[in-house]
């Protein structure tokens, strides 16, 4: 199988870290992306000139082009881009600030869509490619005190399926990874929090013993990596793919209400037709 070159943002931890290294150890080329590139030079000492540091905060979308076409030249082509860097923000949404929304849509969708468009040109240019999103099971139904993330990754989600339409025909294939709980810190020192309102402390409690047990089993990112590495090898890799044991069966209860909802309500649709 042929070498390929990897863009991945957010390669300091989770998911970014464990990717990277499964894509070098195989012998493929990875340009890894940190706010703070020091925490990969562990890395860079084990796997010298195939791994790229770069410094990049992906809510900058100039220097997003920069860091993608320094890539491009630095390898001469970009095989897989993986838009992995974000973060979670917990708050009722009443209680989200201007600025609590408005940062995590600047990480995790606006940071994603410009290192894609910065991207495809390139992708276009040679024929081939394939963007990985990073999504979450949060990506397509929603839970209690997680609402800014779960708008930003809808968001991630509709323009990826989008793209997906949108470039085919020039080779390119898009992927959303959809991950369940993983033992990553996205809830821990990454997480931030809206100042909280005493009317929600009940209900608060309550939601959060209910994220607990669903993350409870929590998936190990180790294995994740030859999860991804199955979907960048794939000949016709999926629009969606779940990671971890525990989607499944959220989405299937959550479309099958959907569905049911829809049907029960349908006369009201077909009232509005006229």
């Amino acid at each position: 199988m042929a070498t390929k070159n990897w863009f991945i943002t957010g390669a300091s931890r989770g998911f970014g870290r464990e990717w990277a290294i499964a894509a070098l150890e195989r012998g493929d080329k990875v340009a890894a992306t940190a706010r703070d590139t020091s925490t990969l030079d562990d890395l860079v000492e084990t796997y010298g000139d195939a791994l790229l540091p770069l410094q990049l905060d992906v809510t900058d979308r100039d220097a997003d082009f920069a860091a993608v076409q320094q890539a491009h030249q630095h390898f001469g082509r970009l095989d897989v881009v993986v838009n992995n860097a974000g973060y979670g923000h917990f708050g009722m949404v009443e209680e989200l600030s201007e600025s609590d929304l408005r940062r995590q849509m600047e990480t995790n969708l606006f940071g994603a869509m410009w290192v894609t468009q910065a991207a495809l040109p390139l992708m276009r240019e040679q024929g081939s490619g394939h963007i990985l999103q990073v999504s979450s099971i949060g990506g397509i139904t929603a839970f209690p005190l997680v609402g800014a993330y779960h708008a930003s990754k809808w968001a991630l989600e509709a323009f990826s399926q989008t793209l997906s339409q949108e470039v085919a025909d020039f080779g390119i294939k898009v992927t959303l990874i959809e991950p369940g709980g993983f033992s990553t810190d996205w809830a821990g020192p990454s997480a931030s929090h809206s100042e909280e309102l005493s009317a929600y402390d009940d209900f608060r409690e309550k939601a959060q013993q209910q994220r607990a047990q669903r993350t409870a089993a929590a998936g190990d990112p180790k294995a994740s990596a030859a999860a991804v590495l199955r979907l960048v090898d794939a000949d016709e890799p999926p629009l969606r793919c779940f990671f971890g044991t525990a989607p499944l069966g959220i989405a299937e209860q959550d479309y099958e209400s959907r569905l049911s909802t829809w049907r029960e309500w349908q006369d009201v649709a077909e009232l509005a037709q006229g």
